[in-house]
C-alpha cells in the first residue's frame, strides 16, 4: 500500500519550529527575549528595514549574523545574480504540481536548503501558492494549480522540505496576487467565502501542517486594504487564527506606510534601508504613532527566523547539522521532476514511445534553443542546459535524428546568448575600470550590490558589454539594445548606433527596464568566423529608478529566412522519417513576471509547423514547451501531445528518457487546459477604477468549467501513461477512502489515484464537484496495489459568510475515485 502521509498534508516532518517536544523551542524563545532586552528603539527599527537588497543588519552585541535572503522557487539565485555562481534550475513549479506528489515537492525543497546553505542563504522567498484564476495570468507558471487543496500539499510538501535543510521559507504572495496587471495598486474585490475557500486555503493548510517561518505579504490590495497593512487578514487571521509565529516580510517596494505596515502585522520592509521602517519607524514610536511593542512584536519574529536558521548566539538552530546532511544529485532530481511533470494529453495508436529503431525528425527553434524556465525573478542561471536535441542526440544511435528549425516562436532579438563570449567592464566618469564580470548571455541585471567586485552604484558611469561572438549561420544578424539609457552599439567594427532611448509609459519596473528590444543595425556574418561585438552603456543619473539596479540588454537576432521555406525543410524531413517530433514554445515576451497574457496562442507560425508537418507524417509528436496553457488549435491532426512545461536545466534529458520509453511520463494536469480562450469562464485580469472584482465567486478552474456546462480540451487531473489500470474496488468510510487497483498493462508504471466529492442534493450553493484528496502508486504489469486517501473534514465545510465560520455541510456525496475530472473509474455513497 502507498505511503499517503504527504499526501493527506501530515506533518511528518521533524521539528518545523513550532511546538518541539524536545524544548528546543523554549530555550530558543529564551534567546530571542534575553537578545531583544538588548537592543534599544533606533536598533530594533533598523533590524526591520534591512540593510540592503536581500538581508537584515548584523548585530554583533546580541549574536546577531546577517540574515540573507533570496529568490526561488526554482533555484536559488544568491545575494548575485550571476553566472558565477550558477543554480541548480529545477522545472517550474506547474511542473512539479503536474506530479500530484507532495513528497517529490519535499525532496526539491531539500536539495533547494543545500543549494541556499552553498550561497550563504538562511531564507528563500517562495513557495509561490496564489492559485491559477485564469490562465491569462502573468505567473501562471510561477504557481502550482487553480485546486486550492493540490496547490496546499504541494506547498506543505516544499516547505517542510526547505526547512528539512534548515533553511526558511516565505510563503508568497499573502495574499490575492493572482494577477500581474497593475499589481501594486490593484483593489482585488473578493468576498469572505471565496477568499477563505480558495485563496486563503492553500496558505492554512501550509501553515497548519508545515509550520512555515515566513510569509510574504503581497502589493495588491484586498477589499480596500494594501496587505502590507491588513491588520484583519495578517493579526486577526495569519496569526490568530492559524497561530503563525514566524517573521512576516514585504514583497519588494510593497511597504508604503510606517505606521499602516506596523500596525497591519508586517515585520519587515524590504529591500533596505531606504524603507518605511528604519529611523522613519523610531520616529513614530517617539512622536506617539505606535506603541513600541508594536516594534518588539515585530522584532521578536525576525530573532525568532534567526533562531531557526542558526544565526543567533545562544539559539539551537531548527537543524543541528545541517551541512552533514546527506547529498541530493541536483542533476538527476532536476530530470526525474521534469519527466514526473511531464503530462502526456494525447497518444493515439501508440505513438509513443518510439519503437527501437525510429527514425525521428526533430522540428522547431525551441527544440535547440530550449526554453528551461519562466521570467522575471524566478530566473536562475544553471551551468548547463540539456536541449531536446541535445537529449535525443544524446539518447538516439547515429543516423536516426535530423533536425530542421521549421517555425521560430520569436521574431524579436533576444539576449545574446549562443555562440557569445561576453563580459562586463564598468567605469566611472573619467572612464577609468572599477572592475569587471562575466555574464553568461546578453542581459546585464545587477540589483542592490549584486555588482562586480570593486564597483559601487555611486562611482559607476558606464557598463561596456565585450567580447566576440562566433555565428553559427551565415547572413544578415541583427543587433540591439533593450532598456533605458545612452548605448554605442558596435559590431565588427562598425558601429551600428549610438545614442539614448527614453523612458515610456511604463509603470511596472520590469516593463520598464525590460520592454520591447530595439533592433539597431544588421551586419552580414560568415558561420564560424568570430567577430568583436561592443555595447556602451553609459548611465542616467536623474533617472530615479526604484531600486539601486543596472538593468539592460545586448540582444540579438540570427538570418531571417523565408518562414515558408523553413516549414517546407521540416515538411520534406518529417516525410522521410518514421516518426516526427515538433516542440513549440512560448517566450519571455508571453509568459514573465510583470504583466498579463493577451492570449493563450501560440507565438510565430508554431501552428503552421505543426499542421503542414503533421499532414506530412501521421505519427507526429508535438511538445509543448510552455508553463501555461496555450491554444492547440492542431490537436486532433497529431498522434501525441506531450506538455513538458518549462522543464528545467535537465529538460532535454528527460525529454529523451520519455520519447524512448526508459521512462513513463508521470504528470497529470494541475489546472484545466482549454480549447480556446473564448472558453474559459474566467478571464478578467484588467482592473476597472483600480478595482477588479472576483465576481465568480468560488467558481474558478474546473468548478467554474462545470457551472458553465464548457467541456475543456483537457480536463483537470487528466493525463496518460505507458500502462493501462482497472479500478477493482472502492470502500468509503466518513474519513477516508480505500481504492484498490491493477496494472492491466505491459509494463511497471505510476497512476494517481484522486478522490473527488459530489454532493447528492443540495441546499447551498456549491461546486458540481471538487478533489478531497489523492495519491499515487506504483505497481508491475499485472500487479494489484490498495491506497487509502483520507478526507479531510474541511472538504465537508463551507465558509458560512453570516457566521463568520466554517460549517459541516452534512448530507449524502458521492466519493468518486478518478483517473482525473473527467474519467471517474468508481462511484460509492457517502452519508455524513
Amino acid at each position: 500500500m502507498a505511503d499517503t502521509s504527504a499526501q493527506t498534508g501530515a506533518d511528518t516532518g521533524a521539528d518545523t519550529g513550532a511546538g518541539g517536544a524536545d524544548g528546543a523551542d523554549a530555550v530558543r524563545e529564551q534567546a530571542v527575549e534575553a537578545a531583544l532586552a538588548k537592543l534599544d528603539l533606533d536598533t530594533k527599527t533598523r533590524l526591520l528595514a534591512g540593510q540592503d537588497m536581500w538581508s537584515l543588519p548584523a548585530l554583533p552585541e546580541i549574536g546577531l549574523r546577517s540574515l540573507v535572503m533570496s529568490d526561488g522557487p526554482i533555484g536559488v539565485r544568491g545575494v548575485r545574480w550571476t553566472a558565477d555562481d550558477p543554480s541548480v534550475a529545477l522545472p517550474s513549479p506547474t511542473a512539479l504540481a503536474a506530479a500530484w506528489d507532495p513528497a517529490l515537492a519535499r525532496r526539491a525543497g531539500r536539495l533547494l536548503a543545500q543549494e541556499a546553505r552553498r550561497k550563504g542563504v538562511h531564507v528563500l522567498l517562495a513557495p509561490t501558492v496564489n492559485l491559477h484564476r485564469t490562465p491569462l495570468g502573468g505567473r501562471h507558471f510561477e504557481a502550482y494549480s487553480e485546486d486550492p487543496y493540490l496547490t496546499g500539499a504541494l506547498g506543505t510538501g516544499y516547505v517542510q522540505g526547505v526547512q528539512d535543510g534548515g533553511v526558511g521559507t516565505t510563503v508568497k504572495h499573502f495574499v490575492g496576487n493572482d494577477a500581474e496587471t497593475d499589481r501594486f495598486t490593484v483593489d482585488n474585490r473578493i468576498a469572505p467565502r471565496p477568499l477563505r475557500e480558495l485563496y486563503l486555503a492553500p496558505f492554512e493548510a501550509i501553515v497548519k501542517n508545515a509550520h512555515p517561518w515566513g510569509i510574504m505579504t503581497a502589493y495588491n490590495q484586498v477589499n480596500g486594504t494594501t496587505m502590507t497593512e491588513h491588520r484583519y487578514l495578517v493579526n486577526e487571521v495569519l496569526r490568530g487564527e492559524w497561530g503563525f509565529d514566524g517573521a512576516n516580510v514585504s514583497d519588494w517596494m510593497a511597504a508604503r506606510s510606517t505606521t499602516g505596515d506596523i500596525e497591519g502585522g508586517l515585520d519587515v520592509a524590504m529591500p533596505g534601508p531606504q524603507t518605511v521602517y528604519g529611523p522613519a519607524l523610531a520616529a513614530a514610536v517617539r512622536a506617539g504613532e505606535v506603541e513600541e511593542q508594536a516594534v518588539d512584536a515585530a522584532v521578536r519574529n525576525v530573532l525568532r527566523l534567526a533562531a531557526r536558521v542558526g544565526a543567533l548566539d545562544d539559539a539551537p538552530p531548527v537543524v543541528a547539522d545541517a551541512a552533514a546532511l546527506e547529498r541530493i544529485d541536483g542533476d538527476a532530481l532536476a530530470r526525474e521532476i521534469a519527466r514526473r511533470g511531464f503530462v502526456l494529453v494525447r497518444n493515439e495508436n501508440g505513438a509513443l514511445p518510439l519503437a527501437a529503431g525510429t527514425s525521428v525528425a526533430l522540428s522547431g527553434a525551441a527544440a535547440r534553443d530550449a526554453r528551461v524556465l519562466g521570467g522575471g525573478s524566478a530566473q536562475v542561471f544553471p551551468d548547463h542546459t540539456v536541449s531536446p536535441l541535445d537529449g535525443l542526440t544524446a539518447a538516439l544511435p547515429d543516423g536516426l535524428l535530423t533536425f530542421s528549425v521549421g517555425a521560430d516562436p520569436s521574431d524579436e532579438l533576444a539576449p545574446a546568448d549562443q555562440g557569445f563570449t561576453l563580459r562586463a567592464v564598468c567605469r566611472d566618469a573619467a572612464g577609468a575600470i572599477l572592475g569587471e564580470g562575466s555574464l553568461p548571455n546578453g542581459q546585464v541585471q545587477w540589483i542592490g550590490d549584486d555588482l562586480p567586485a570593486g564597483v559601487t552604484h555611486d562611482t559607476l558611469a558606464s557598463i561596456e558589454v565585450t567580447g566576440t561572438f562566433t555565428p553559427r549561420e551565415s547572413g544578415e544578424h541583427s543587433f540591439g539594445t533593450r532598456g533605458l539609457g545612452a548605448y554605442t552599439l558596435t559590431v565588427d567594427g562598425r558601429t551600428l548606433f549610438d545614442g539614448v532611448q527614453a523612458m515610456g509609459p511604463e509603470t511596472d519596473p520590469f516593463e520598464a527596464f525590460f520592454g520591447s528590444p530595439v533592433e539597431r543595425g544588421r551586419v552580414a556574418l560568415t558561420a564560424g568566423e568570430t567577430v568583436e561585438v561592443s555595447l556602451r552603456h553609459t548611465l542616467d543619473k536623474e533617472f530615479a529608478a526604484p531600486l539601486p539596479a543596472v538593468m539592460f540588454s545586448f540582444v540579438h537576432l540570427g538570418p531571417r529566412r523565408d518562414p515558408d521555406e523553413l516549414i517546407a525543410e521540416a515538411v520534406e524531413a518529417a516525410r522521410a522519417a518514421d516518426t516526427a517530433v515538433v516542440v513549440v514554445a512560448t517566450t519571455e515576451r508571453v509568459e514573465s513576471e510583470g504583466f498579463d497574457r493577451k492570449d493563450l496562442a501560440l507565438p510565430g507560425r508554431q501552428d503552421d509547423l505543426v499542421r503542414a508537418v503533421a499532414a506530412a507524417n501521421p505519427n507526429t509528436v508535438v511538445v509543448v514547451n510552455a508553463g501555461s496553457p496555450v491554444e492547440m488549435p492542431w490537436r486532433d491532426e497529431v498522434a501525441a501531445i506531450l506538455l513538458t512545461w518549462f522543464p528545467g536545466q535537465e529538460g532535454g534529458a528527460a525529454l529523451a528518457d520519455v520519447l524512448t520509453g526508459a521512462e513513463e511520463p508521470g504528470g497529470r494536469l494541475p489546472t484545466t487546459w482549454p480549447v480556446a480562450l473564448a472558453d474559459v469562464p474566467v478571464t478578467e485580469v484588467t482592473p476597472t477604477d483600480g478595482e477588479l472584482d472576483y465576481a465568480e465567486g468560488v467558481f474558478i478552474g474546473y468548478r467554474a468549467w462545470d457551472r458553465a456546462g464548457a467541456v475543456p480540451a483537457y480536463a483537470f487531473g487528466h493525463g496518460l501513461g505507458y500502462t493501462t489500470w482497472s479500478y477493482d474496488s472502492l470502500v468509503v468510510g466518513p474519513d477516508a477512502a480505500t481504492v484498490r487497483l491493477t496494472n492491466t498493462g505491459g509494463r511497471t508504471g505510476r497512476e494517481v489515484v484522486q478522490i473527488y466529492l459530489a454532493p447528492v442534493a443540495d441546499g447551498v450553493e456549491r461546486p458540481a464537484r471538487w478533489l478531497a484528496g489523492f495519491a499515487s502508486v506504483e505497481a508491475a504489469a499485472g500487479e494489484s496495489v490498495e491506497v487509502t486517501v483520507e478526507l479531510p473534514r474541511r472538504a465537508f465545510e463551507i465558509w458560512d459568510e453570516a457566521a463568520g465560520g466554517w460549517t459541516f455541510v452534512s448530507g449524502g456525496y458521492e466519493v468518486l475515485a478518478a483517473h482525473s475530472l473527467a474519467d471517474a473509474r468508481l462511484t460509492a455513497r457517502l452519508d455524513v
